[in-house]
């Protein structure tokens, strides 16, 4: 179980999460609130909200005489000949959940092999998914879930990305010129929600947070219909808050 370090209020609530659960691996019988304070160094406070969240996920659950021991959710994770089923299935809830606490449609994206990939996401029938007019590959440019992933590469990837798709003007606002779009990933800082403000699809803002674990880079993102801008940063910053249950499944 590894994370990469960055300075985020989610990464930090995803490390100490594990350092929750390792402990409580290393207790088959069951470990205590007092004793896992003990073991990890986490002020009560800290570890009462971990462990809500925790038990929320299915990592932890309490037996009989109030101790904890490591849950289901945790066993299938680190089930070798399951993971990969009982990990999607677990970020699947996650968006789920997510997509009802922010009021938005919720997207995963990974950056694989120089290309952005859309891997998983959770709309409905209020919470509409955009419309894909145009690949979300070749309009990383113009796009939250685009920009927000390039932030996390190096200057030398990003501008391989940026030779490899032209920066189509998709609307009125996108942005074309390759120096003014890296100024901008450059500046962009890792705690602040990367925004999309009509520039992909008119009728459509978005945003989304980093959520890179290990060497992999990834990030949650939602959209709204133009109408609910208003909503749109308050959206994103619970949508941030809530971003360590992600990053602890891929972390796993």
């Amino acid at each position: 179980m590894a994370l990469m370090h960055e300075p985020t209020a989610p990464y930090h609530s995803a490390q100490d999460a594990l350092r929750v659960l390792e402990t409580v691996a290393r207790h088959p019988a069951g470990v205590t609130d007092t004793e896992l304070a003990r073991h990890t160094g986490l002020l009560p406070e800290r570890l009462t909200a971990l462990l809500r969240m925790l038990r929320r996920e299915g990592y932890v659950e309490q037996i009989t005489d109030g101790a904890y021991v490591t849950g289901e959710t945790l066993r299938r994770l680190t089930s070798t000949h399951d993971h990969e089923r009982a990990l999607r299935e677990k970020l699947q809830q996650t968006l789920d959940r997510l997509r009802d606490s922010v009021g938005a449609a919720v997207y995963m994206s990974r950056y694989v092999d120089g290309e952005v990939r859309v891997t998983q996401y959770a709309a409905g029938p209020g919470t509409p998914a955009v419309n894909e007019w145009v690949d979300f590959r070749y309009s990383a440019h113009a796009t939250a879930v685009g920009k927000s992933l390039l932030t996390q590469l190096d200057h030398n990837a990003r501008r391989d990305h940026l030779s490899r798709h032209k920066m189509a003007r998709l609307t009125s606002r996108t942005i074309t010129s390759d120096k003014l779009l890296l100024s901008r990933l450059e500046s962009q800082p890792p705690t602040v929600p990367m925004l999309d403000l009509q520039e992909y699809a008119i009728g459509t803002v978005c945003a989304a947070v980093p959520i890179t674990a290990g060497s992999s880079v990834g990030c949650l993102a939602l959209s709204l219909p133009v109408e609910h801008a208003h909503r749109l940063r308050r959206a994103a910053d619970t949508l941030n808050r809530n971003a360590a249950p992600v990053l602890l499944s891929l972390a796993i």
